[in-house]
């Protein structure tokens, strides 16, 4: 029986590697390679479902307000989101994806979602694992890359009102504008139907 780690196509990153490798050494990808190359696999993915989306610059920034600020300078459109990776006291994994200004009350959000004690943020390295995402930049698209469907997806109701939601494309200085019907299909399509609560 053959090695499954000396088959390519059991890499998902098979293609991408270091740009530098050295003498004898493999060829790890780095950070900014792997956020490209899940973008990529993002983007084709909506095309293949038949969602026309473009993606747009946008400024790295750690605060709503720096973001709203930035947002007014560039004239975008949409509603932005603030995107929550939490784990239970059951070690339960959660994506929180909710309106930028809704306040998101940690001690009492697990009686609103199903889980099971006071939720906590989830290690940016099971964020890396799951999601191939790095903190910043949690985002539901991430949600393709698990794969073994230990993540529940959590929308608030409002969200599905709005006309065109935003997100992080896979990296944290971009955003893609998605209209609810085209997110709930694009979740589909990775197997995650999402539990839709309301948080004001």
């Amino acid at each position: 029986m053959s090695d499954p780690s000396s088959d390519p196509s059991s890499d998902p990153w098979n293609g991408v590697t270091s740009s530098t490798p050295g003498p004898g050494t493999s060829q790890v990808p780095t950070g900014s390679e792997i956020e490209a190359a899940s973008r990529q696999r993002l983007l084709d993915q909506l095309s293949e479902l038949g969602i026309e989306t473009s993606v747009v610059d946008y400024p790295a920034h750690s605060t709503v307000e720096e973001g709203k600020a930035l947002r007014a300078q560039m004239h975008m459109s949409g509603t932005f989101t603030k995107n929550l990776f939490l784990r239970d006291k059951k070690n339960r994994l959660f994506l929180v994806s909710a309106h930028e200004d809704t306040a998101v009350d940690l001690k009492t959000l697990h009686t609103r979602i199903g889980a099971q004690g006071r939720l906590g943020f989830a290690s940016p390295e099971l964020m890396r694992d799951l999601l191939a995402i790095e903190p910043g930049t949690v985002t539901p698209m991430g949600l393709m890359n698990d794969t073994s469907g230990v993540v529940t997806c959590v929308l608030e109701e409002r969200l599905l009102g709005e006309e065109q939601i935003n997100f992080h494309p896979m990296v944290h200085t971009e955003s893609i504008g998605l209209s609810p019907q085209e997110l709930l299909t694009f979740l589909a399509s990775c197997d995650h139907s999402p539990t839709v609560v309301q948080l004001d």
